[in-house]
């Protein structure tokens, strides 16, 4: 296991898994989609609450032709209806376990990822039971999918004749026509004392007041919605990209050609973007618009979904 206090990863070594695509059809899916007009777009952020380590800047032009967006990351719904059609089985549920945050568990005997004791390793935690054998989605309908790979999201998105978006595709997106403000609301996380999204309030990892109204996730169509109609592309679940990551960044500042960009050609990690119920500024305050991060494509948590573009 690597150790990352925001995604814990499966060791790059763990054993392939059979091929998803074998699974895959063309069938459609019920989620709503928004069209996101293409254009010219600044993406990237500069200043203090940056992580500069993370490649978020320097801020650059982009040129992203315009696509479709899924209105909420894909639900518990959407997925059941995915794996009935199909028959999928999760990269959770064929290694048998995925990762938990151990303040969901209670007391528990699971144990911890070395260094990052928050994290516990849950035998049985799959989409279908977020916290392990016992646990259900029962009343959860609406709330995000969690505990899917990278391989995972493809292969639903596939089956519903969509992709996963590309970074710049997703920022874009996420930014719902705003330009330069750190958040799709504004520079502030709450304004007026209002929350805007579901992160983490109180003392990490210990003390979670809920003020925002949730602990753990939020169903899908929380809070307003941004400037696009989207819902919930900060806070509640990382979602993730098409892209290989880097650290350089999603779009080298000298690479003359910035239309449509992709990233990395190659790389052994996938990018997510978002945050989630578990951001915090004491620690990661990676629920900002330009922020990024990371996992292994075969990697799973209870704090990972995704939406779909085409």
């Amino acid at each position: 296991m690597k150790h990352c206090c925001c995604t814990p990863s499966r060791d790059g070594n763990a054993n392939p898994l059979t091929q998803a695509k074998s699974l895959m059809t063309r069938a459609g899916s019920d989620g709503q989609m928004l069209a996101i007009p293409g254009g010219r777009y600044q993406l990237g952020g500069e200043g203090p609450q940056c992580n500069v380590a993370d490649g978020e800047g320097p801020v650059r032009d982009v040129w992203v032709d315009g696509f479709l967006m899924d209105v909420t990351a894909v639900t518990n719904a959407q997925f059941a209806h995915f794996v009935t059609a199909t028959g999928y089985r999760t990269d959770a549920e064929q290694f048998g376990e995925s990762f938990v945050f151990a303040g969901l568990l209670g007391d528990t005997q699971a144990p911890s990822v070395t260094q990052v004791p928050w994290w516990k390793i849950v035998q049985g935690a799959n989409w279908q039971a977020p916290e392990g054998q016992g646990s259900t989605v029962q009343g959860r309908a609406d709330h995000p999918v969690v505990h899917v790979s990278w391989r995972d999201a493809c292969a639903y998105a596939d089956w519903s004749g969509k992709r996963l978006p590309t970074e710049a595709e997703w920022e874009v997106a996420a930014r719902g026509g705003r330009v330069g403000s750190v958040f799709a609301w504004g520079d502030d996380l709450e304004q007026d004392g209002i929350h805007h999204c579901n992160v983490w309030q109180g003392s990490f990892p210990d003390h979670n007041s809920g003020d925002d109204g949730f602990i753990g996730s939020a169903p899908a169509m929380s809070f307003e919605p941004n400037g696009y109609g989207l819902y919930n592309m900060l806070g509640n679940v990382w979602e993730w990209c098409a892209d290989y990551w880097s650290n350089s960044g999603h779009s080298n500042a000298s690479e003359p050609n910035r239309h449509n960009p992709t990233g990395p050609s190659q790389g052994t990690a996938r990018v997510i973007r978002g945050g989630s119920y578990l951001c915090h500024a004491s620690y990661c305050n990676r629920y900002r618009l330009s922020a990024r991060s990371h996992n292994t494509p075969h990697s799973s948590t209870g704090h990972m979904g995704f939406r779909c573009v085409m």
